[in-house]
């Protein structure tokens, strides 16, 4: 048991650290060879909606959800992208780089939300393999990662 109480959310401080988190990362993506080609349609809208989706996840407000499409259209935006392993891994790379800049000084709280990434990712190679247009089913709801993982 963690003797964390606060929020994932409210541990890495909120929606302008993550806003801040995905500036960072973005920058390394688009600038790299390797996952650049990924985000050929890049806006930076982009990083608002990977913040507001972090946000529901870590705990915050269900923005995403109720604004944004939830679970159902965050799988979507990834069929037909065909994520590689190594696309993934260097994703991986530049996530905990971007992490370990913006994120409170917490190993625990940072371990944490490198595993929810290292889980997203593979969810995301996993989906990306299938073509656009497949029947995702229900998923079920945006998912919720607390310190002790998925729950």
């Amino acid at each position: 048991m963690s003797e964390h109480t606060q929020s994932l959310y409210e541990a890495v401080g909120g929606i302008d650290v993550l806003r801040r988190l995905g500036d960072t990362f973005y920058d390394g993506v688009l600038a790299d060879p390797l996952l650049a080609p990924v985000f050929a349609d890049f806006t930076r809208t982009h990083i608002e909606h990977v913040a507001v989706w972090l946000s529901e996840v870590f705990g915050g407000s269900t923005d995403f959800t109720d604004r944004l499409g939830g679970h159902q259209a965050l799988l979507r935006a990834h069929l037909g992208l065909e994520i590689t392993e190594a696309q993934r891994l260097r994703w991986m790379e530049l996530m905990t780089e971007a992490v370990d800049k913006e994120l409170p000084d917490d190993p625990a709280l940072r371990r944490t939300v490198i595993a929810y990434f290292d889980w997203g990712t593979t969810v995301a190679r996993e989906v990306s393999a299938d073509p656009a247009g497949t029947d995702l089913g229900d998923p079920g709801p945006t998912p919720r990662w607390g310190w002790n993982g998925l729950g």
